[in-house]
């Protein structure tokens, strides 16, 4: 398993990410449903390990980021998600 997604808003993150080419910050605060400094740090995390990019810019004078999935970002959530499978398929049937 991805210890980097073992967080259920980072996990959370990614799998926004999944569905779409880019994602605003308050696109994604409102998909995640956490406070703006809690999502600040875990896209931080997402970003340094490069699961991530950011795009920073502004628009009338706003600050405006935004985030895509990278191609090791997805690379690892599949792996992950095939990690939990293999944990599923070992559990012992009922």
């Amino acid at each position: 398993m991805d210890e980097l997604l073992l967080s259920k808003i980072r996990l959370a993150i990614v799998a926004e990410l999944l569905a779409s080419q880019w994602a605003s910050f308050s696109e994604l605060q409102k998909s995640v449903g956490t406070t703006n400094g809690n999502l600040s740090a875990h896209l931080g995390k997402l970003v340094e390990h490069a699961y991530v990019e950011e795009e920073k810019s502004f628009v009338d004078r706003r600050p405006h980021s935004r985030y895509r999935l990278t191609p090791l970002g997805r690379e690892r959530m599949i792996a992950h998600v095939r990690s939990l499978q293999m944990l599923l398929e070992k559990e012992p049937q009922s």
